[in-house]
């Protein structure tokens, strides 16, 4: 009786080991909504899982947000793009190494009617000051995105305190970067958007393009994974395939061949 026990405990556990062990063949991404919305990981991720067979579940929240979730242990890898606030999250022991990936670039957007006079400038931080004294209206995520942090450092730049006119001209939504330029071409105010998510909004109206090609525009992207010293359940050698797979040529060349209507949204660069 004990014998036939042990034998169907036996028989039991061989049939569900390899389900289990494929349900575990997964990691978690915190990334940012513009790796999302811009429909790369769509294009890249089932490349990846094809090739390895590790599934890839992106949790696409603003930087700030994916930082603090992975701090929290809620993910394999980062996937973000604000450049210091990464420094400091592997300076802290949370993450292990930080790769650069990709960049591209952001911009202002606005109505045509272009109220502070900015359409055509190459230099942000004029353009800025020039919504703040006319006090046109500008729409910000307000979340601690990347895109917030860079737009934050840039009114810095400006000698420019906008928070002091939050829900003035200046307006804090505290939303992704889709929700915050549908609010803004809504209430027909300045956006400054990630390129990638911009090129993919499908309600522009007839919302253009106002300030671009400024150095300081520049929009890095880096992966990292998150220390299982800190946090023993990271699937570290899965997310290191993921990276070092992200960072290699075929991952290299997938980001490089993802294009809308023609138009590359990300230069890979991994070093």
């Amino acid at each position: 009786m004990i014998r036939k026990t042990l034998l169907s405990l036996i028989l039991i556990l061989t049939l569900f080991a390899p389900t289990a062990q494929a349900q575990e063949k997964f990691i978690i991404v915190q990334s940012t909504t513009s790796t999302q919305n811009s429909g790369l990981f769509d294009y890249i991720l089932p490349k990846f899982t094809a090739k390895t067979g590790i599934e890839v579940r992106v949790v696409a929240v603003g930087t700030g947000q994916a930082i603090k979730n992975a701090k929290n242990g809620d993910g394999d890898v980062l996937l973000v793009h604000a450049k210091p606030a990464e420094e400091k999250f592997v300076a802290a022991g949370w993450g292990l190494k930080r790769y650069d990936v990709m960049y591209n670039d952001f911009i202002i957007v606005g109505p045509p009617n272009d109220p502070a006079g900015i359409s055509g400038l190459k230099d942000v931080v004029a353009a800025l000051k020039k919504i703040a004294s006319s006090k046109s209206f500008f729409a910000s995520r307000g979340d601690d995105s990347g895109t917030n942090k860079k737009e934050n450092r840039l009114w810095k730049s400006a000698n420019i305190n906008a928070e002091k006119d939050s829900g003035k001209w200046y307006r804090e939504l505290g939303s992704g970067m889709g929700a915050t330029l549908n609010t803004g071409v809504g209430m027909r105010a300045y956006v400054m958007s990630d390129r990638a998510t911009w090129a993919k909004f499908a309600n522009k109206g007839d919302y253009k393009i106002m300030v671009e090609g400024d150095a300081r525009l520049f929009n890095q992207y880096g992966v990292i994974l998150v220390s299982n010293k800190k946090h023993p359940r990271v699937k570290s050698q899965l997310g290191q395939r993921f990276i070092n797979w992200l960072i290699g040529s075929e991952g290299q060349s997938a980001i490089g061949d993802y294009k809308l209507k023609g138009k590359q949204l990300f230069t890979p660069n991994a070093k």
